[in-house]
C-alpha cells in the first residue's frame, strides 16, 4: 500500500473507532461541544466487513511480498552461481588455448626433427651403402681398393704416404658413420621426448575438455534455474501487483462508506454546534484554522509533504505528512485536544496513534517507540501521547505527523503555529 491510499486505510479506522451514536445533545469538553454524530448501523456493518477484507488482502500482501523478497533472493543467488561457472568456463577455455598452442608447437617440433632424422638416416645409408659395396667388390672381384692403392707406391716414402692417407680416409669414414649414428640417436631421443611432451598435452586437453563440458552442462542447469527463478518471481510480482491493485479498489470503496459516514457525523456536530449557540453557549472557532495545532516535537523537518522518491520502497509516491527527526524516545505531544481513535501498531506507521479533533480534523502521529495512550481516551493539547522512535518503515528514528482533512492528507505546515 502506497503513502497515499495508506492514510485511507488509518480514516477507516478513525470512523471505526469512533462511538456509537447518540442523540444530538451537547456536552463540554476539550473544545466546548462534544457530539457523537448520529451512524447508521447499516454503514458501520459496511465499514466493518469491508476493513475485514482490506485486512484479509493486506495479511496476504504482506505474505506475497515476502513470498517476493525470497525470489529475488533465489534468483540473485543463482544468478550468482551462474556468473561464476561462467567464469570458469572461461578459465578452463583459456587454459585449453594455451595447451592447444602447446601442442600445435611441439607438433611443429616434432616434424621439424622427423626432417632431421630423415636426412640422418639417408646420410647413414648412404655411407653404409658406399661400404657395403666396396666389401662385395673385393670379395667378388678381388678389388682390395686400399691395397691397390698403396701397392702402386713407388718408394717406402710414398708408400707411407699412401698408407696414411688410406688410414685416414678410413678412420674419416668411421668418423662420419659414427657421427651419423650419433646424430640419429640424438633426433630419436628428441622425437621420443618430444611425443610424450605431445602425449601429456594431449591428456592434459582431452581433461580440459573434460572439465569444460561439465561445465558447461553445469551451466545449463543454472540458466535453467535462474529462468525458473525469474518465472516464479515474475509470477509472483504479478500477484503482488494484482493484489495492490484489488487492495487500492477496497480502500476506495472503504473511503466511500468513511465519507457517507463523516457527512452524518459532521451534520451532527454542526447542529449541536447550532444548538448550543441558539443556548448561549460560547465556542472555540472551527477546526482547521491556520495556526490550530502546535508542533507535536521539536526538531528540523527532514522530509516534507509532497512527492517524493520514497527511502524504503525507491519510488516517486506522495508523502503525505512531514517527518520532523528527534531521537528516539522523544516525547511527542498532542497537536490539539481530540479523542485517541487509534493507538497500536499500523503496519508502515509502525507504532502510530491518530487523534480525531471532530469537524473533519484528524492527525496522526507515526514511527512510534512507545504509546503513553489507549483508544477512547480523551487528551488535552500538549498531553504527551507517545516516544519518538522507528518503527515501521523507517530508514531512522523520526515522528511522521500527519493532518487529515475530510478525509485527504493535507499540509500539516498550513496548521501549524
Amino acid at each position: 500500500m502506497n503513502a497515499l491510499r495508506r492514510p485511507l486505510a488509518l480514516i477507516a479506522l478513525l470512523a471505526l473507532a469512533a462511538p456509537p451514536a447518540l442523540a444530538t445533545t451537547t456536552t463540554h469538553h476539550h473544545r466546548g461541544v462534544s457530539v457523537s454524530p448520529a451512524h447508521t448501523r447499516a454503514i458501520d456493518a459496511k465499514i466493518a466487513a469491508q476493513r475485514a477484507r482490506i485486512e484479509g488482502i493486506h495479511a496476504k500482501l504482506h505474505e506475497k511480498r515476502a513470498e517476493l523478497s525470497g525470489a529475488q533472493a533465489r534468483e540473485a543467488a543463482l544468478q550468482a552461481q551462474l556468473n561464476e561457472t561462467n567464469r570458469n568456463i572461461g578459465h578452463v577455455n583459456a587454459m585449453l588455448g594455451g595447451t592447444e598452442g602447446q601442442i600445435r608447437s611441439t607438433q611443429r617440433k616434432l616434424a621439424w626433427n622427423q626432417l632431421q632424422l630423415r636426412g640422418a638416416q639417408a646420410t647413414l645409408r648412404r655411407h653404409q651403402d658406399a661400404l657395403d659395396r666396396r666389401l662385395v667388390d673385393a670379395y667378388e672381384r678381388g678389388d682390395l681398393g686400399y691395397i691397390d692403392v698403396l701397392l702402386q707406391a713407388r718408394s717406402f716414402t710414398d708408400f707411407v704416404e699412401r698408407w696414411n692417407d688410406v688410414r685416414y680416409l678410413v678412420k674419416a669414414n668411421e668418423a662420419t658413420i659414427r657421427a651419423r649414428r650419433a646424430d640419429e640417436r640424438q633426433v630419436a631421443l628428441i622425437q621420443a621426448s618430444l611425443l610424450g611432451a605431445q602425449t601429456e598435452l594431449q591428456t592434459e586437453e582431452a581433461q580440459q575438455q573434460q572439465q569444460r563440458f561439465a561445465l558447461d552442462g553445469l551451466a545449463q542447469q543454472r540458466r535453467n534455474l535462474v529462468a525458473a527463478a525469474d518465472s516464479q518471481r515474475r509470477s509472483v510480482q504479478t500477484e503482488v501487483t494484482q493484489l495492490d491493485d484489488i487492495s487500492e479498489a477496497e480502500e476506495a470503496e472503504l473511503e466511500g462508506l468513511i465519507r457517507e459516514k463523516q457527512r452524518e457525523a459532521e451534520l451532527a456536530y454542526q447542529q449541536a454546534r447550532r444548538a448550543a449557540l441558539l443556548s448561549g453557549e460560547e465556542l472555540p472557532p472551527e477546526p482547521g484554522a491556520p495556526g490550530e495545532l502546535m508542533w507535536p516535537v521539536s526538531g528540523p523537518i527532514t522530509s516534507p509533504f509532497g512527492y517524493r522518491m520514497h527511502p524504503v520502497y525507491h519510488r516517486m509516491i506522495l508523502h503525505a505528512g512531514i517527518d520532523i527527526g528527534v531521537p528516539t524516545g522523544t516525547t511527542v505531544a498532542a497537536a490539539a485536544a481530540g479523542k485517541i481513535i487509534v493507538a497500536g501498531y499500523e503496519g508502515d506507521c509502525g507504532n502510530m496513534v491518530a487523534i480525531d479533533h471532530h469537524g473533519g480534523l484528524s492527525t496522526m502521529y507515526c514511527h512510534l517507540s512507545q504509546i503513553f495512550v489507549s483508544v477512547g481516551q480523551e487528551v488535552q493539547r500538549g498531553q504527551a501521547i507517545g516516544a519518538a522512535g522507528a518503527t515501521g518503515d523507517a530508514t531512522g528514528p523520526h515522528v511522521h505527523f500527519q493532518v487529515m482533512q475530510d478525509g485527504h492528507p493535507v499540509d500539516p505546515m498550513s496548521f501549524l503555529k
